[in-house]
């Protein structure tokens, strides 16, 4: 007899294996690296459709960083202090995206396979359109997760918190939510057959009674009617 599958499943995802040795590069648009050590200064950084493999980029401060339509493997990010990075219609598979402060991380229409993201400051991450599966976001903070009509599969929070969370047509599949501390989702009727505590079932009880077309209020009031 087989045995009952257990949810939810986990994400699939481990830090980049990387070389032991990395050649110092530049990045630039349409640029080729494979086992680099990349350094990105102040001033816009540009990586558009760019292949980067078994490398480190960063850490650096740049005004930008954009990977638009860039395809990354076996990855690692670290210590980016920047206003904007860029990733959209890109590819990412075995990334972390480890430590600094991004304002925006814009990755719309971006596919995530075993991506990491740990320890990082962003205030508005944008995943609209995208495809995230095998994808962990652990001790993070961020502003607001933009995710409508997003594809999660056995993505999983741990220690993070989110102000205002976009769920509208939000599609998943083994999504943990249990190490999520949200002040807010958009359309909570979207996480159907996510996995949450309950204590956050709990703190979201008016939302989910919303969804579910309740009208609460408070207990009625046990004086007798005046006359």
């Amino acid at each position: 007899m087989a045995r009952p599958r257990s949810r939810p499943a986990p994400p699939r995802a481990s830090d980049p294996d990387l070389p032991r040795h990395l050649e110092p590069a530049i990045l630039s648009r349409h640029a080729d690296l494979v086992g680099s050590s990349i350094t990105v200064g102040g001033g816009p950084a540009e990586g558009a459709h760019a292949r980067v493999s078994e490398s480190i980029l960063g850490p650096g401060t740049p005004d930008r960083l954009d990977l638009t339509g860039a395809v990354l493997a076996e990855v690692l990010i670290r210590d980016l202090a920047t206003a904007e990075l860029r990733s959209g219609d890109g590819s990412w598979r075995t990334v972390t995206l480890s430590g600094g402060r991004i304002g925006t991380l814009d990755a719309q229409r971006a596919r995530w396979d075993g991506v990491i993201l740990r320890g990082i400051r962003i205030d508005y991450l944008s995943v609209p359109a995208a495809t995230l599966r095998d994808v962990v976001i652990v001790d993070c903070r961020i502003g607001t997760l933009d995710a409508p009509g997003a594809m999660l599969e056995r993505v999983r929070f741990s220690g993070t918190t989110v102000d205002e969370f976009d769920t509208r047509a939000l599609s998943s599949t083994d999504l943990d939510l249990r190490g999520l501390d949200a002040l807010a989702f958009t359309d909570i009727r979207a996480l159907a057959g996510a996995t949450a505590s309950r204590r956050q079932v709990e703190a979201h009880a008016p939302a989910f009674a919303a969804a579910l077309g309740w009208d609460v209020r408070d207990e009625a009031s046990t004086e007798e009617p005046s006359r």
